[in-house]
């Protein structure tokens, strides 16, 4: 049995609610491939794949990849062992969109935003589970206490929409913090939509 690694920020999800919520927001009638991001053990991925019938997903911890491998032999399914911080989400998409789901580490969630902000025209969604306070911090209005460069580069180019605040208890082991379901949709993406 894998643990969970404080060096990678590892907290599995495990609350099926929870679970069942993340899913229903993604549209199986969408054909924009999608990719999530620090899989772990499997808890969003095999529903996924259901949902879906295609998915890849991004593992930086070997153990976890061998986990993922074994128990997860569907054709759908593309295991690709890389660091989220470093991946080519450009080069993945391959002049298309794609669209983004996870349960990030919280020791990266805000260096991998940035990185995916770099590369913001090849995403349509971005559907992460955060640390409730970086989700504040991103959703903040200009003048108040949360705001700063987070909220502005974020806002900036996409729509965040708080969507589902969670206790500890829904993770192995327990973060000392509260987590939130966040939507992010690039403004070229509504852009899109509205034309």
């Amino acid at each position: 049995m894998h643990r969970a690694r404080k060096r990678f920020g590892q907290h599995f999800l495990h609350d099926q609610e929870v679970i069942d919520f993340i899913i229903a927001q993604l549209d199986p009638r969408d054909p924009t491939p999608v990719i999530e991001i620090g899989p772990g053990k499997g808890a969003l991925t095999a529903p996924l794949l259901t949902r879906l019938g295609k998915l890849s997903v991004i593992e930086l911890d070997r153990d976890l990849v061998s986990h993922l491998s074994s128990r997860h032999t569907e054709p759908g399914l593309c295991i690709i062992q890389a660091d989220a911080l470093n991946f080519d989400y450009r080069r993945f998409a391959a002049g298309d969109r794609i669209r983004l789901v996870g349960n990030l580490p919280y020791n990266i969630s805000t260096p991998l935003l940035f990185h995916l902000l770099a590369q913001v025209e090849c995403i349509a969604s971005m559907l992460f589970m955060l640390q409730l306070e970086v989700v504040e911090r991103i959703c903040a209005t200009p003048g108040s206490h949360a705001y700063g460069r987070l909220s502005v580069m974020v806002q900036s180019c996409c729509r965040a929409e708080n969507l589902f605040t969670i206790g500890p208890e829904s993770f192995t082991p327990s973060p000392k913090v509260r987590s939130s379901i966040i939507r992010l949709t690039p403004e070229a993406v509504l852009r899109d939509t509205i034309e």
